[in-house]
């Protein structure tokens, strides 16, 4: 092997080591530098991440927050600077090298991103297989159940995407993100397109897996109220880099003129 290779420990580390030590740091983005031609998205962003926490980056749309959770899981790799996950460099990492980290980090994008060729109950067995083969399908089928049923949609397996609302899309997509059991749950969007009620149900889905599952969870959102119900630590992008982190109280009273007309702007448009 290549010495400068970057380390794989990811692969055997076991998911209980990973939801360990509760409060300690789990992620930590460094003098992060990214740009898509002279479109410049960070230019020495650092964030650091808590065991068990669930941290809600906020901002003004294209500051970059869904480019963070891209970056993390390998789909965008940064320009400069490191990624650690728990002590492990992520950045300079191959495809095949990113495998265990995806195993252990899942996401559920904006649009859910379910196959329409496949059923919902095939949808959440997809990433089941590709990371345990040696599952038989009956075993595959049980798990498929009790995610369903975790999200509040049991039954409905043989279902195709089409025909689910916005909200059921949402629900299924998070079940397929922990289908396999993450330390690590990240949601770009989670309530975007959805009306109160579905939002409140993902709000309480986010806060029940934290719990729950004891994962830790990165949630990007404009939407302050969610914000404010589901956060641990908020962090506002601002500027190319990470103006400000604190708690949901915190960051309502903050004194920063940036973040205060941010979040008195946002929380009026929710309200409205």
């Amino acid at each position: 092997m290549n010495a400068s290779a970057p380390k794989t420990r990811l692969e055997p580390l076991s998911r209980h080591e990973l939801r360990a030590r509760p409060g300690e740091e789990l992620i930590r983005f460094e003098n992060l530098w990214k740009a898509f031609g002279k479109n410049v998205v960070y230019e020495g962003l650092d964030l650091s991440v808590r065991r068990g926490e669930t941290l809600t980056v906020i901002g003004g749309s294209g500051t970059g927050k869904s480019v963070l959770l891209k970056c993390l899981i390998g789909l965008l790799r940064p320009d400069r600077g490191s990624i650690l996950f728990d002590g492990e460099e992520l950045v300079g990492r191959t495809e095949e090298e990113f495998l265990p980290v995806r195993r252990q980090i899942a996401m559920l994008f904006q649009s859910a991103a379910l196959f329409d060729s496949l059923d919902v109950g095939e949808n959440i067995a997809y990433p089941i297989r590709e990371h345990f083969p040696h599952l038989d399908e009956a075993e595959i089928a049980e798990r498929v159940a009790h995610k369903l049923e975790m999200v509040g949609l049991p039954g409905i397996e043989k279902m195709r995407p089409a025909d689910l609302s916005g909200g059921m899309k949402k629900r299924v997509g998070l079940a397929r993100a922990i289908a396999i059991d993450p330390a690590v749950v990240l949601y770009d969007e989670p309530t975007t397109g959805l009306d109160p009620i579905n939002t409140r149900r993902i709000n309480e889905l986010i806060i029940k897996l934290n719990e729950e599952l004891k994962v830790t969870s990165i949630v990007v959102t404009h939407d302050m109220q969610s914000a404010y119900t589901v956060s641990h630590r908020m962090a506002m992008l601002y500027n190319k880099r990470i103006l400000a982190v604190g708690t949901p109280e915190e960051m309502r009273t903050s004194t920063i003129p940036e973040v205060r007309n941010f979040v008195d702007g946002m929380t009026g448009v929710n309200a409205s």
